[in-house]
């Protein structure tokens, strides 16, 4: 390096200080030169020959900013005695020339080949790191799977089958109407989690009832990893007058966060909170409870205004509900009328189509149990539906499951509800229930009505736990189970937390407590010592909460401590060990105090429902048709007749039951779970979640981003920050450390755990940070081959396709991410083929810093060779991949378009807007492909030695 490598005006920077930022060359003396950095207000002086920099040209197609601030694209570049003048275009019509002199001191170098020059190169692995991360990100996104990977839920394909079913539409709008038990909540969180995943929906509001915020807030939190705000009461106070018609300066709650939840109680009393929940816009809304929805054709309840106006704003929408149709025509039809009013409009019109369904559905039955071709009285049915389709359907290679198949397509609501029975998945295990009449103490003489459920709320704790049976009896039969799980729930808090104290000082019995006054940490720890096997909690005490967003099926006893009024509420005690998977009968002990209001209201759960040896669809129903008398009963007032509410309470489950189980939809209930197509999406992704690629992915991500790894137990891990971590590259790990586990099953059992999948926040968290960054984009390595001389340099390049585009199109599902890798040496000779990328990995090093720091200078010219040898060769590989993605593109969307153009011709349900979407998204797609490029992306430098 002599005196004339520098010229006054020029753009160097420090290899050895790149925080310096761009320098500008003030002043060349004999050997010395002294550059200025603005960035960093600072003038320093060098020694020509040993000087640390490295000259900054910007090539043509790149960024470059001036003092100013002004952004513009470099279209030429021009050397004016040693300066830089660029040509640079900044949207206008005519180009700017900008000198160097007046770039901004303030640089991002983003060209791999600029960022070694400039000595902003990193370890060879971090190379590794970004081509493995590019290869998995396309591996995952072409993946039937992709979406449902790493939730914490048990592999069922019921659900699995509608979440991939639902989740893969259009802004889908369907009606989740499975009964009690079978997941619904499960399977609207994976509707969720895909189309969030897939970038298919980014805003996110749920609506349910009160009682059911906190369930909600966990099961997304615990199984998904999806992290909802609550918008309630507080963020509005008590302060203001909701009929003031002055406006209300503030923000709006509902715009802070992507994803809210919150209570429709809470919407409906607040009219303010609804404006500014219906001005927030959202992607996907969800609704929980959606039976309780009062419509009809001369009015609506408040409720029901409140979602149909939601259902009005929002693209998406789910309604849960766990009452199907039977229940009632017209209330059915109201929530359908929320999912698309266009297509159920009418409710006389809705009805002489459900006739005409039946019809089929009688038809459906006939060919599935007899397995063979309809006759003639089917065939005429057959017919109307399927029209001249029907001949060649029977013709197929197996007949009946392409009539069938056909018939799913074509079945009025099958595109917009979903049911799936206990009788029909079945793997359910047997309930039984073991009452215990224990004499009721001089204690509660005083306890009347719904207070006397939990009578001990009215005496000090002392005298309770003292002379209320059900505490000896529960610690007599604790004692006797003592290698038994025990699951007790209760309705209150303070009695749980009582329980427990007793239990653990006063009887010696190993117990945890489990309430809404801990925190969600306090909770885990709790529940991870409850699921212990050898050292843990016998029992687990919970409040109402215990039956709320948590599994515990590995217990087989429930103590009922006190019943509740809400015949579903006890559904849901029940149902966290009543679930698919539970190996063993569920005991249900059933302690009630004679002659008051709990043993009332066991009678009426027990000889009237039904409701602890079976699942009770029907519970809610039944209670509003009998309120007046059970409110009788429970109340204690003259003249209430227990005997005839029993009796009254099983005629009516007697017969909702029945028309159930004769109204039950065969056609529906195949298109809700394709048992086949599930199975094989469920091997997808359990040879995704079983495979080692994660954890050898991750563990090498954490080496270089500055992860600590300490080993917790088999399968589990002990993450925390170093103190060289990469700032910002690994995001969602606290502070103070994180614990989790590679194993599905250890998942399953250990919710302090966090489950670590190629779909965890934290791992998509570092795929993301590490290609979107600059992080691998050049590196420099030394290798050792025989019969190459010392000195010999090749380049290793990665070119992705460049095609900028509206999320909406989701190109990134079509075009291919990982990089197109290319080798050649200083003559422009392809190595690629002789040196693949792994086994170059294997012959590589990394090269001290300061080393390579002095040899990057040395070696300029020859990599600026090989750059251009590799981006002539890329250009012969752009025309096959645009190729190949369109022809990808078209490949999903063209079926797609002429299948719901098919079907619209006789299904209604097919909306106009999903075929306009798929006929957009394939225009938009073709335009956006012929501009794509392809960029370079990172470059390994390999001198042999």
């Amino acid at each position: 390096m002599d005196t004339s490598d520098f010229v006054i005006g020029q753009r160097w920077v420090s290899h050895s200080d790149t925080g310096l930022g761009l320098g500008i060359v003030t002043e060349v003396s004999g050997r010395r030169v002294t550059l200025g950095f603005p960035a960093a207000d600072e003038e320093r002086t060098y020694a020509i020959d040993s000087a640390p920099l490295a000259r900054v040209i910007f090539q043509v197609g790149e960024q470059i900013e001036t003092f100013e601030g002004d952004r513009l694209t470099v279209r030429e570049a021009e050397d004016l005695g040693g300066v830089m003048l660029y040509h640079a275009d900044d949207g206008s019509d005519t180009l700017k020339q900008i000198s160097e002199v007046r770039l901004s001191s303030v640089v991002n170098f983003s060209a791999p080949q600029q960022r070694l020059f400039a000595g902003q190169f990193d370890r060879n692995g971090a190379f590794r790191l970004r081509v493995a991360a590019l290869q998995h990100m396309e591996r995952l996104r072409a993946s039937p799977a992709q979406g449902l990977i790493g939730a914490r839920t048990q592999h069922l394909p019921h659900q699995i089958h509608i979440a991939h079913e639902v989740a893969t539409r259009f802004a889908p709008r369907v009606l989740l109407a499975d009964e009690v038990g079978l997941g619904k909540t499960i399977e609207a969180g994976m509707v969720i989690h895909y189309q969030l995943h897939t970038e298919r929906a980014r805003r996110v509001l749920i609506v349910v009832p009160e009682s059911l915020l906190h369930q909600w807030l966990v099961e997304m939190l615990r199984r998904f990893n999806l992290r909802f705000s609550i918008v309630d009461q507080d963020h509005y106070g008590d302060d203001y007058d909701q009929d003031s018609e002055e406006p209300i300066e503030r923000d709006n709650p509902f715009e802070g966060q992507q994803l809210v939840l919150c209570s429709l109680d809470f919407l409906t009393r607040n009219r303010e909170a609804q404006k500014d929940m219906l001005a927030a816009g959202w992607d996907l809304a969800v609704v929980d409870e959606a039976h309780h929805l009062a419509w009809s054709p001369e009015g609506a309840s408040p409720e029901y205004q409140v979602v149909e106006r939601l259902a009005d704003i929002s693209r998406g929408l789910l309604l849960l509900t766990a009452t199907p149709e039977q229940v009632g025509v017209a209330s059915h039809f109201a929530r359908l009328r929320l999912l698309d009013p266009a297509r159920f409009h009418s409710l006389e019109v809705f009805r002489q189509q459900e006739q005409d369904y039946e019809q089929v559905n009688q038809v459906v039955r006939r060919l599935l149990a007899s397995s063979g071709l309809p006759d003639d009285n089917d065939q005429a049915v057959l017919a109307g539906w399927l029209g001249d389709d029907l001949p060649n359907l029977m013709q197929a290679e197996e007949p009946v499951a392409a009539i069938v198949d056909a018939l799913l397509d074509r079945h009025g609501t099958g595109r917009v509800l979903f049911r799936n029975t206990r009788a029909a998945i079945q793997g359910f295990p047997e309930r039984r229930p073991e009452p215990v009449p224990l004499p009721c103490p001089d204690l509660y003489a005083d306890a009347h009505g719904m207070a006397a459920l939990a009578p001990e709320r009215a005496v000090a704790d002392e005298a309770w736990l003292a002379e209320d049976p059900r505490v000896a009896w529960l610690e007599k039969t604790l004692t006797g189970l003592k290698r038994e799980k025990v699951v007790v729930i209760c309705a209150h808090a303070e009695t749980a937390m009582a329980l427990e104290y007793h239990l653990q000082l006063r009887a010696g019995i190993r117990s945890a407590a489990f309430h809404e006054h801990l925190s969600l940490i306090e909770r885990d720890r709790a529940a991870a010592y409850f699921a212990e096997n050898e050292q843990g909690a016998q029992a687990l005490i919970c409040s109402e909460i215990g039956s709320e967003g948590r599994n515990f099926q590995f217990a087989h006893h429930l103590v009922l401590f006190d019943l509740p009024a809400n015949p579903d509420l006890l559904e849901q005690r029940i149902g966290r060990l009543d679930r698919i998977g539970q190996s063993e009968t569920i005991h249900i002990h059933l302690p009630y105090l004679q002659g008051t209001t709990q043993e009332a209201q066991y009678r009426w759960f027990h000889e009237g429902l039904n409701a602890f040896a079976e699942s009770c669809a029907v519970g809610v129903a039944v209670q509003e048709t009998v309120m007046d008398a059970w409110q009788a009963v429970i109340n204690g007032e003259d003249g209430a007749d227990l005997e005839a509410l029993v009796a009254a309470s099983r005629t009516e489950a007697d017969r909702l039951r029945a028309l159930l189980q004769n109204g039950r939809d065969a056609l529906i209930e195949l298109n809700s779970c394709r048992r086949e197509q599930a199975q094989a999406l469920i091997a997808q992704i359990e040879e995704e979640e079983s495979s080692v690629q994660v954890r050898e992915f991750m563990m090498e991500a954490f080496d270089i981003l500055g992860v600590d790894v300490e080993d917790h137990s088999e399968h589990a891990d002990i993450l925390k920050p170093s103190e060289q971590r990469h700032t910002g590259h690994v995001p969602d790990l606290p502070e103070d450390g994180l614990t989790v586990t590679w194993d599905r099953r250890q998942a399953l059992e250990r919710e302090d755990m966090a489950f670590m999948s190629w779909e965890h926040p934290l791992v998509t968290g570092v795929l993301e940070s590490v290609t979107s960054t600059d992080l691998g984009k050049a590196a420099l390595a030394s290798m050792s081959v025989k019969g190459l001389p010392p000195g010999t340099l090749m380049l290793e390049g990665l070119f992705r396709v460049h095609c900028p585009s509206p999320d909406a199109l989701e190109l990134s599902r079509y075009l291919p991410l990982s990089p197109l890798r290319l080798l050649v040496d200083v003559r422009g000779r392809d190595l690629s083929a002789a040196l693949p990328h792994d086994r170059l990995n294997d012959l590589c090093s990394n090269i001290r810093r300061r080393t390579a720091q002095a040899v990057v200078p040395k070696i300029r010219t020859e990599v600026e060779t090989m750059v251009g040898h590799i981006e002539r060769l890329s250009a012969d590989h752009l025309e096959p991949l645009r190729e190949a993605a369109l022809a990808r593109v078209k490949g999903f969307l063209q079926p797609e378009i002429q299948r719901l153009e098919a079907l619209r011709k006789t299904n209604p349900a097919i909306r106009d807007e999903e075929i306009d979407f798929f006929r957009d998204q394939l225009a938009m797609s073709e335009e956006a492909l012929a501009r794509a490029t392809l960029v370079l992306e990172g470059i390994r430098v390999i001198v042999t030695s």
